[in-house]
């Protein structure tokens, strides 16, 4: 049995389309120093990481170094062009969360230069710090047990003490079935991993993560994102590995394990690379982070101005400390993601022109591309409807699969969605496929015993 649920959401937080816009959001939050995220103002986050380099004892120094400069160059930055907050993403790599006291050090310079920066030029700011998921370390993964666990644990609560306002993750239950299937193209199996498997990891986790939370006042229990799950699909679709079709559907799909963090408590701001956040925002009333046109330093996509709709923070995604001819990278974003944000606030201010300003940006990305199209505010609200109407997350993950092929169906009938008669043959194949699944995601599973039974750890799942 799936473990008992804190929250239920059987309705959507926000009921209309047009109350679904960028920068406010039912249940805004006060975070950081001084920060509101979704009472009316977009902020930028700004994600940045090291150059190639290797990380030893012997060039930790070097390390700290790149984050200081980092921190003191994107503050710098957002106080010359008066931009009135901003949020900070500290993403460890794996090392520093293998050894939480990097992590944790880390953690604790970049706070300084927030203080710093707050008591100075009163800039508004949060630091979200982000342990990667290690789990995965052996196969079968242990999800629940062993020394990764052990010490992503000890690394979230050491980042916690360390000064983090925001804790999240990209966690990783489910992947080791997902990345078979999605690869094969076996679509039962995509829904297995991410309605039976993905949910059980989420709640387990963001239980753990929640706790943590709750033993250091002040820290918030952030989101987490589908990103191993619907972006590792978006980047072969990108590639012509798979159909972009597929992709958008495993996109809709993912929401419902993204979703299982709020269950257990989190409450915003989602991943930046959860393009699935909208889903979210409008199930539970929580602000969001979203990436698109400003992530291209870290990887392509058709989303570029379509994600910003809905988004309460703008991110780049990650780019390298490396130099450019005005600056260094995290610098030269920092002001990408303050112009961004300073349009859409400009539009905000004026009657009715976030409202016109997200219809801009969805209009000239609709129908470009399937991923596209389920990411629209309309889209949007059908997701999340068929996903709230639903009783299990293996039943809400069916009914997303269903709601988004409605939506590419109809989208190639009103001659709107202009795709290859291939991957129209993928459109009525999942059609067909989720009308041929059992109801109960237990009979499923054991239909899938024999091909991918071997691949995961039943105990770490609760089975």
């Amino acid at each position: 049995m799936i473990e008992q649920i804190v929250r239920k959401y059987s309705t959507l937080a926000i009921p209309s389309m047009d109350q679904l816009l960028y920068g406010v959001c039912p249940h805004p939050l006060e975070c950081g120093l001084g920060l509101t995220i979704g009472g009316g103002t977009v902020f930028p986050e700004v994600n940045f990481t090291l150059p190639p380099m290797n990380m030893t004892d012997e060039t930790w120094p070097e390390v700290v170094a790149h984050y200081d400069q980092m921190a003191e160059q994107i503050l710098r930055r957002a106080a010359s062009l008066g931009t009135p907050g901003i949020v900070l993403e500290f993403e460890l790599l794996p090392p520093m969360t293998e050894r939480p006291e990097w992590g944790a050090e880390l953690t604790a310079l970049l706070k300084r230069h927030l203080k710093t920066y707050h008591e100075k030029h009163h800039l508004a700011c949060a630091l979200r710090v982000t342990p990667t998921d290690i789990r995965d370390q052996q196969k079968p993964p242990l999800m629940r047990s062993g020394q990764p666990w052990e010490r992503l644990k000890r690394s979230l609560e050491m980042c916690a003490e360390a000064g983090a306002d925001i804790l999240s993750i990209e966690s990783i239950g489910g992947k080791e079935v997902h990345d078979q299937a999605l690869m094969y193209g076996d679509f039962p199996g995509i829904v297995f991993a991410l309605g039976v498997l993905a949910p059980r990891d989420m709640s387990w986790l963001w239980g753990e993560i929640h706790s943590i939370c709750d033993a250091h006042p002040g820290v918030i229990c952030g989101g987490d994102s589908a990103c191993g799950f619907a972006n590792t699909a978006m980047q072969l679709a990108h590639q012509k590995m798979l159909p972009e079709v597929l992709a958008a559907v495993v996109r809709a799909m993912s929401a419902v394990r993204s979703l299982a963090a709020f269950e257990q408590g989190a409450v915003g701001p989602s991943k930046d690379c959860a393009y699935e956040g909208p889903v979210i925002k409008a199930i539970t009333g929580y602000p969001i982070s979203m990436e698109g046109k400003s992530a291209s330093c870290a990887h392509f996509s058709p989303l570029g101005n379509i994600a910003a709709g809905m988004c309460d923070l703008w991110s780049n995604e990650s780019v390298q400390n490396v130099r450019l001819l005005s600056g260094n990278a995290p610098e030269v974003f920092t002001e990408l993601l303050s112009y961004d944000c300073r349009l859409m606030n400009t539009a905000s201010a004026s009657e009715g022109g976030a409202l016109r300003m997200r219809d801009w940006m969805t209009v000239s990305d609709e129908w470009l591309s399937p991923q596209a199209a389920v990411l629209s505010p309309a889209a949007t609200m059908k997701i999340a409807s068929a996903i709230v109407g639903a009783d299990t997350p293996y039943q809400r993950v069916v009914s997303a699969g269903r709601a988004a092929v409605e939506i590419l169906k109809d989208g190639v009938a009103e001659k709107k969605l202009h795709i290859s008669r291939k991957e129209q043959q993928w459109l009525t194949r999942m059609d067909d496929e989720l009308g041929t699944l059992p109801k109960d995601g237990e009979v499923l599973m054991h239909d899938l015993e024999a091909q991918y039974g071997s691949l995961y750890d039943k105990a770490s799942y609760g089975l």
